[in-house]
């Protein structure tokens, strides 16, 4: 335990994108009221999706949906002064496109968070937020971290920023299997460094229908031509991502009203409709290079790879170093099992963390639908302003877990701080 407290007006829990984009909105709009923040981040440095920075894969939303540009486009934090700053503007600029490299935009994002380091303490996971009551009001909590050797921190915080992003979404059926031979696509990229079937023709299981489990399925398929790799899919086809112009319109900032507004039935039919959007769904270049790889082995009557298509996992099981996978393939109405030397497993991410985190926050809140300014409803009781990020899809639509609207939402979020900060000052005494 630290001898002295440190407190602030404003505390992050997490130090990607979202956090990053509220640390910069912080500097750019201070007002006369100068606030002490810092943000806490459970990893050792700044990384966004490192497991899936894999060659050859580009953003799939424009450079200009960055952390800054959407609120303050002469922002120094911005892509194109991250540009300008590594003598690359001209060269980008005849690429001919604004959707830069997944490498690329990793190394913006780490480029502006190194600028921030005063403000960020790497390797601290937050395992205890409770509220400080003085006098039957709450104005402060109390968070406790610890960092990789146990020890623990504690500070004290008088409003909270939760930007933790999403944890990996694992079936239930792989629960508690070897993480050597069974891992989330999150860990993909450190893993393919790692692996060793001890053979060079590996059969390996990629579970997914998405751009993650389409790129992975790319990226071993041309590691390993000789193995054999499944891209193991509960429905008939790969879909393409729907990028039109119109419909990509449900991203822009605006939209966020729109949705918000809406009665519970509304949101919901807003979310489906536009579900093929971003889940479920790969780029049409992935998928003409997935299919043009299937098509020529037929071609040929070489290779193994195949697109599993209509088949459910229905059990899991190891034997003799192996996964075994036992299918219901609904096609051919028929059951089989398969031994894998790994399974990755391209199943998503869930975004509910925060509920344990803030567990002890709950009773304090007078209801559960989040503010438009994503901040928690509180009784009249406690002061301590909480703002929620990357959770808010059911309320705030489908680009709440994405950079799409990272820029504005900071805006909202900082306005709506300092517009807090200021209703809850005591007036001055005559």
């Amino acid at each position: 335990m630290t001898d002295q407290i440190k407190e602030y007006d404003v505390l992050g829990v997490g130090f990607g994108p979202a956090n990053l984009s509220i640390a910069i909105a912080l500097e750019e709009t201070a007002q006369h009221q100068e606030l002490s923040y810092c943000f806490l981040e459970q990893k050792s440095h700044f990384e966004w999706h490192g497991g899936m920075l894999l060659d050859g894969t580009r953003m799939q939303i424009s450079c200009l949906k960055d952390l800054v540009t959407l609120r303050n486009p002469t922002s120094p934090y911005s892509f194109v002064n991250y540009l300008h700053s590594h003598d690359r503007l001209s060269s980008f600029i005849n690429l001919g496109s604004l959707h830069p490299s997944r490498v690329e935009f990793n190394d913006y994002l780490t480029w502006v968070a190194n600028q921030f380091d005063s403000v960020v303490t790497y390797g601290q996971r937050v395992i205890d937020i409770e509220p400080i009551e003085v006098d039957g009001d709450i104005t402060k909590v109390r968070v406790v971290s610890t960092d990789i050797d146990g020890n623990q921190t504690v500070r004290i915080a008088k409003n909270l920023l939760i930007g933790m992003g999403g944890m990996p979404k694992l079936p239930e059926l792989f629960n508690g299997l070897d993480d050597e031979k069974v891992i989330h696509s999150s860990k993909y990229k450190v893993w393919r460094e790692q692996f060793n079937a001890g053979t060079e023709t590996p059969k390996i299981a990629v579970v997914g229908a998405g751009q993650s489990a389409a790129e992975i399925f790319v990226d071993l398929t041309n590691r390993y031509e000789d193995g054999e790799v499944h891209l193991v899919n509960r429905n008939f086809a790969l879909h393409p991502a729907d990028d039109s112009a119109f419909v990509n319109e449900i991203f822009d900032p605006e939209f966020t009203d729109h949705v918000y507004s809406s009665s519970d039935e509304e949101r919901k039919t807003i979310l489906s409709r536009f579900n093929g959007t971003n889940y479920s769904v790969v780029d049409t270049e992935e998928l003409s290079a997935i299919y043009e790889r299937l098509y020529l082995q037929k071609v040929t009557g070489e290779g193994k790879h195949q697109h599993l298509r209509c088949h459910d996992i229905q059990e899991v099981g190891q034997k003799e170093g192996k996964i075994s996978l036992r299918y219901n393939d609904r096609i051919h109405a028929e059951q089989n099992w398969h031994d894998y030397d790994a399974v990755v497993l391209a199943t998503g991410y869930r975004y509910d963390q925060f509920n344990q985190m803030l567990d002890k926050l709950e009773p304090l809140m007078s209801d559960k639908q989040v503010e438009r300014h994503y901040r928690l409803p509180m009784q009249d009781s406690c002061k301590v302003n909480v703002f929620l990020q990357g959770c808010c899809e059911s309320s705030h639509g489908l680009s709440d877990t994405l950079l799409s609207v990272l820029a504005v939402r900071s805006k909202e979020i900082v306005d709506s701080l300092y517009s807090n900060l200021e209703s809850t000052k005591e007036p001055v005494k005559a």
